[in-house]
């Protein structure tokens, strides 16, 4: 008799309710449901915590104060009258108004709480007309999660995050815009180390950077309450999935009073960050540039940006807004790293002026909006001699001034979600070690074949100040001048032809080129 395998893995707690919520979403567009069931997540954390301390005001005998906000406040929860609590809306889940009941619930909690002024959705559940039904059920799915249980596993946090990505997933290409992977995020964090000060991101989308940071912070015995959070979202929908980002997890933060264009209504003005983080849109058209800020003083001492294209428009930003010993980790397009004109005459100064420390090639289909290959630059104001304190440890930095770190991670990654790729924790591991040892000019660092290439400023200046890593980077037995994705990118145009020619065996191509990373449609 076969004996039944019993090793199946169980499902976390995120993939169970993202199967249940999932299900319960009908005809309703992603994009739009991922503000239903966040908001509803919001709703029970703070209902839970609310409750939680309220029990407390009780059991120390203090029942008059259990209606009065500051006792909340003070505590960083946040205050939720009766008719806004988890228990009330559970009670009047089968109710024909209970969308409306939602909606005016999370009107109360904004309304009663400053702090979270403009963070949750607004009138959705009335908007939306969902299945009362499956509202019902939706509500009850919520309701099994414990939010209080292990306060030390972050378990709503945990939720929050898989649904951010989930939702990311599912919106797919042209979408998703809110959610950047979180494997290049804990690259990103990993290498710049914001361990204390101020950061910043220009285009903060549902906040993972800070969300990152803090994790950073916490995972080298810091203290969360010495860092300041800043940043800027474009689009009011996102921005209320960052401010419930923060609150969920109780991280302050200063997203400014509304979302906005960060280059024609800048939050932050005269904010002088010491860790940037971003992910501003790629090549981004339809931004105000040369047009009509020509005399911005975050282009001083530059060029104006060009107008066809946003991505110097990015850079100067971040580079305006850092301090005197400032670091920015930040992801562009491929295309920032040549090309003429004004983009080259604003590279080539930056370089001159020593903030270009590393440009990283990250592998294709990372990310869920686009299937190209992506870059992170690191900028640093400060590449002299110095040290540097994270927790207990300090890292001695050598002069780098003159030097940029050049890392090609096309070769790099693991599957995941069968069409995408992610950097496991030991591989950001090597990463973070290989830069970090080259910073420290560690006898451990070396120039690595097909990996990695510490190119002189001269170098730099005889290549026409081109920062595309495979001029650097040796690749062995190869042209140095074949950049890879374009080659590939010839290869499945000839592919696509024949297997026009091959129909019969398309289908057997298809997957097997699919496999590889690249998307043919035919």
């Amino acid at each position: 008799m076969t004996k039944k395998n019993t090793n199946k893995k169980e499902k976390s707690i995120e993939e169970t309710l993202w199967a249940s919520a999932n299900k319960l979403r009908g005809s309703v567009e992603s994009a739009e449901y991922k503000h239903v069931v966040l908001g509803l997540i919001f709703l029970k954390f703070a209902s839970d915590k609310f409750e939680a301390k309220r029990a407390a005001l009780i059991a120390e005998g203090k029942e008059k104060y259990v209606e009065m906000k500051e006792f909340y406040n003070q505590s960083n929860v946040f205050y939720l009258a009766e008719t806004s609590r988890w228990s009330y809306i559970v009670k009047n889940a089968k109710q024909d108004d209970i969308a409306l009941k939602i909606d005016t619930a999370l009107h109360n909690i904004e309304k009663n709480n400053p702090s979270l002024k403009g963070a949750l959705p607004d009138n959705y559940f009335s908007r939306l007309q969902l299945d009362k039904s499956k509202l019902a059920s939706l509500l009850d799915t919520i309701n099994k999660i414990d939010t209080q249980k292990d306060p030390s596993q972050d378990i709503v946090g945990r939720v929050y995050e898989y649904f951010l990505s989930k939702f990311a997933l599912a919106e797919g290409k042209g979408k998703g815009e809110f959610y950047t992977p979180k494997s290049i995020v804990n690259l990103m964090a990993e290498m710049i180390e914001p361990y204390k000060g101020i950061i910043y991101d220009p285009a903060c989308g549902s906040g993972g950077m800070f969300v990152q940071s803090i994790k950073f912070i916490e995972s080298h015995h810091g203290n969360k309450q010495e860092v300041s959070i800043y940043g800027q979202e474009y689009t009011n929908t996102t921005y209320k999935l960052a401010k419930m980002n923060l609150a969920i997890r109780g991280i302050a933060g200063n997203l400014g009073e509304k979302a906005a264009d960060t280059f024609g209504q800048d939050q932050h003005p005269d904010l002088k960050a010491d860790y940037i983080m971003a992910n501003p849109p790629f090549n981004q058209k339809d931004w105000r540039g040369a047009n009509e800020l020509v005399d911005d003083p975050r282009w001083m001492g530059y060029e104006v940006p060009p107008k066809s294209n946003a991505n110097y428009g990015w850079i100067l930003n971040m580079v305006s807004k850092l301090s005197d010993n400032g670091v920015a980790g930040f992801i562009l397009a491929n295309g920032a790293l040549s090309g003429g004109g004004e983009e080259y005459k604003i590279r080539r100064k930056l370089i001159e002026n020593n903030l270009v420390e590393a440009i990283v090639i990250l592998p294709q289909n990372m990310f869920y909006t686009t299937n190209i290959s992506v870059t992170l630059w690191i900028l640093n104001k400060n590449k002299r001699s110095h040290t540097k304190d994270i927790g207990d440890a300090k890292r001695h930095l050598r002069n780098r001034e003159e030097e940029v770190l050049f890392m090609d991670l096309r070769q790099i990654g693991v599957p995941f979600e069968k069409k995408f790729i992610q950097f496991s924790e030991p591989q950001i591991k090597d990463i973070v070690k290989t830069y970090h040892d080259w910073q420290q000019q560690d006898n451990n660092y070396k120039d690595v074949p097909e990996f990695c290439y510490s190119a002189t400023k001269a170098e730099i200046e005889k290549k026409d100040f081109s920062l595309v890593p495979s001029k650097y980077i040796e690749f062995v037995n190869r042209d140095e001048n074949i950049d890879f994705d374009e080659k590939m990118g010839a290869l499945a145009a000839e592919m696509k032809i024949l297997l026009q020619k091959e129909a019969q065996s398309k289908g057997d191509l298809l997957t097997v080129f699919k496999e590889l990373g690249y998307e043919i449609e035919l």
